[in-house]
């Protein structure tokens, strides 16, 4: 499930976490990690179950790397996501039905967790503590978000392969997502989250999650399953026009949830410490509406004509992908680097879970032909997406410095469809070129050193911590967003020869952060509370103030080239000037403010802000002084963002595969060595769009030109 700040729900981080908000999933992750060691909760022996039963779980640390090699056909295997399925037949329950109910009672569900035991063996788990006496869990055993996702990728498997037992399994699941579906009453079209092993919904599970109870807003799970009928309309418009037309009047009960709810408000705009942000958007996110955006396309595309009973859908489609848009910012040099914000409340926080925004925003605008729709995702692809990949892959979350450094499947997978989709709607083969980078986060190149899926199972490993510990559970969200990479791949055999062959990282110069609080000198060290500030996080929870006419120098590595230096700074509405210097050259004078705090959680904010010189070859110390004259007032500094000019990630693999990106930050062309000596390598080189430049073929070591903001991708 997934997060949201203050009181939204998160998707299924790898450790059992009870909160579902965007805080409290982040928090927990920082404490954390991906808890090696999680809450124990109760399961059966080992293996599947067909429910709960009294018994501790055991949640080790796994032992050993998953053994991959990669298979000559198909990568997508659902083997294991079909062992998470399991069936309930839910009491009679007002305002919920679906598809055929009577003739069909029996619905299907995926386990919420797969715990991993010896042999290979997974003990399907629910949600929360279990009741031995009731057999209930706190929250439910399965829920909306991993139902409607399954669908999603059954009918992809189905619509790809022709695999009659994916078109059934789709079948069903749409069924039990549309179950879930409040089908009357005030709160008709939004969804219920969980449900228990024999069908009872579960609309107020414990701990308690926003909305409360779970269908009386919009939510991650309305957007989801709007994703799920979209396209499973898409799939089955002439294979089954009945089941279509049932899931098209449920999509149409969802469009109107929206309207009723979020889009009441489009066109009206809030403050986010002095950013204009839209209001309409599902949660206040564009993580979330971007999921509803990717089934509102496959379904507005799908139909014959967009006839008056489906106006609504196709306005819901163009607002939602506008509010998405919307929270585009920064570029190549700034903050967020053109990524796409996931959180209107938030200038501060980027994740990788969820972040489908450019995939979305590429489909709405080849649905809806408008190229506006698409800038915003070409920027996140280009700009941000090299800079994330050159600094470590798909974190969890920049907030704004790379705290939440725990990696999963659900990032990866993200990034990988933004990726694609952008390609697809730009003809930009460099971006293809990049989608296989960031794929091969499944076969290797994560922080584990070791593959995170196994062809031969179907098993997606949980995540992988910072430290390089990866978790072994393969629960229905991980299982789910593996299969989805694993599916885009099958399609694109370029993309895939990519990710399977470069499955080791071989070097890496991306950004890197250095705590203010180990600087020597005359500022104090600032330790709040609480790291998490309502909207971001404080790196390494702690920071430096420095006082008018106080210095405090902070060390920093020496790097391979010039870089760039991004203080990040508590932003209030009061300038407060501070002067930056390396030994005797100035790196800049900062006097940053923002506007109104609006509707963020706290008064000011944590933002990178980049001083205008370049910080010299070898250089080593970075001092800040405190202005006594002028806008004075305690600069408080949380971390440095050091970044170099020429970002690079280098891949290798066996059989001598290599493959290197080189991602430019400059505002201007800048030169760059790629290839080796007495070795022969093609490389592409792509503009701040994505688009082709130039292409060679070399026969050892040259210099090419990176246009400004652009890359260039070498492979051997």
């Amino acid at each position: 499930m997934t997060a949201r700040a203050p009181v939204r729900t998160p998707a299924h981080t790898p450790a059992r976490t009870p909160p579902r908000t965007r805080a409290g999933a982040l928090a927990i992750a920082a404490a954390t990690a991906l808890a090696l060691t999680l809450v124990p909760t109760a399961a059966t022996a080992a293996g599947p179950a067909a429910g709960p039963a009294a018994g501790p779980a055991v949640h080790a640390p796994v032992t050993a790397p998953l053994a991959v090699t990669p298979p000559d056909g198909p990568l997508a295997n659902l083997d294991h996501l079909d062992d998470l399925l399991d069936t309930a037949t839910p009491p009679p329950t007002p305002g919920h039905t679906t598809y055929r109910l009577d003739e069909e009672p029996a619905l299907t569900f995926p386990w919420t967790y797969a715990d991993a035991r010896p042999g290979g063996a997974f003990q399907r788990v629910g949600g929360g503590p279990l009741d031995p006496e009731t057999g209930y869990w706190g929250q439910g055993a399965y829920n909306a978000d991993d139902v409607t996702r399954a669908a999603v990728v059954y009918v992809r498997h189905w619509v790809q392969t022709g695999e009659r037992s994916s078109r059934t399994s789709a079948y069903e699941l749409l069924r039990s997502a549309a179950y879930l579906q409040t089908a009357t009453g005030p709160d008709a079209g939004d969804v219920v989250l969980w449900m228990q092993p024999d069908g009872t919904l579960n609309p107020s599970p414990e701990p308690v999650e926003l909305p409360d109870p779970s269908d009386s807003a919009n939510s991650y799970w309305t957007a989801r399953t709007l994703w799920a009928l979209g396209e499973g309309y898409a799939a089955f418009r002439d294979a089954d026009p009945a089941f279509a037309a049932f899931l098209a009047d449920r999509l149409r009960l969802g469009v109107a949830a929206l309207e009723r709810d979020s889009l009441s408000r489009y066109g009206q705009y809030a403050v986010a410490d002095g950013v204009r942000v839209p209001a309409w958007l599902v949660v206040d996110g564009a993580d979330a509406s971007a999921e509803a955006v990717l089934g509102l396309a496959a379904y507005v595309d799908a139909l014959p004509s967009v006839g008056p009973e489906d106006a609504g859908a196709r306005d819901a489609l163009a607002q939602l992908a506008e509010g998405v848009a919307a929270l585009g910012a920064g570029d190549a040099r700034t903050w967020p680097y053109g990524a796409v914000l996931p959180w209107a409340q938030s200038r501060s926080l980027w994740h990788a879970w969820a972040s489908q925004m450019p995939a979305a925003l590429a489909a709405a605008s080849q649905v809806l032909d408008r190229d506006d729709l698409l800038a915003p995702a070409v920027d996140d692809s280009v700009s941000f997406t090299t800079t994330l990949l050159a600094a470590g892959g798909p974190d969890n979350g920049w907030l704004p410095a790379p705290v939440e450094t725990v990696q999963i499947a659900y990032g990866a997978d993200s990034r990988v469809q933004s990726l694609l989709a952008v390609a697809d709607a730009t003809g930009s083969a460099g971006l293809r070129a990049l989608a296989g980078m960031t794929a091969s986060w499944f076969f290797g190149t994560n922080r584990s050193g070791a593959p995170t899926y196994d062809p031969a199972t179907g098993v997606t490993f949980d995540g992988v911590e910072p430290d390089g510990r990866a978790n072994p559970n393969s629960g229905a969200e991980s299982t789910i967003h593996g299969l989805l990479t694993m599916l885009a791949l099958d399609d694109a055999p370029d993309v895939a020869a990519l990710a399977t062959s470069l499955t080791s990282v071989a070097d890496r110069d991306g950004l890197v952060v250095v705590e203010a609080e180990t600087a020597t000198g005359t500022g104090t060290v600032l330790t709040p509370a609480d790291g998490w500030t309502g909207e971001s996080r404080w790196s390494g929870g702690a920071g430096l103030v420095v006082a008018p006419g106080q210095s405090a120098s902070v060390r920093v590595p020496a790097g391979r080239g010039p870089r760039t230096v991004e203080p990040v700074l508590l932003v209030g509405e009061t300038v407060a000037t501070s002067t930056w210097t390396s030994g005797a050259r100035t790196l800049g004078t900062l006097a940053p403010a923002v506007g109104e705090q609006g509707i963020t959680a706290a008064p000011g904010a944590l933002l990178p802000v980049p001083l205008p010189r370049l910080l010299g070859v070898g250089a080593t110390d970075v001092t800040v002084t405190g202005a006594l004259t002028g806008a004075g007032g305690t600069t408080t500094v949380d971390a440095l963002l050091v970044r170099p000019r020429v970002q690079r990630l280098a891949l290798s693999g066996a059989d001598g595969a290599s493959g290197e990106l080189l991602a430019s930050t400059a505002p201007v062309p800048k030169p760059v060595a790629v290839g080796t000596a007495g070795r022969a390598s093609t490389v592409t080189v792509h503009d701040a769009d994505g688009r082709l430049v130039r292409a060679r073929v070399l026969d050892g070591a040259a210099t090419v030109v990176l246009p400004p903001g652009g890359f260039a991708v070498v492979l051997r």
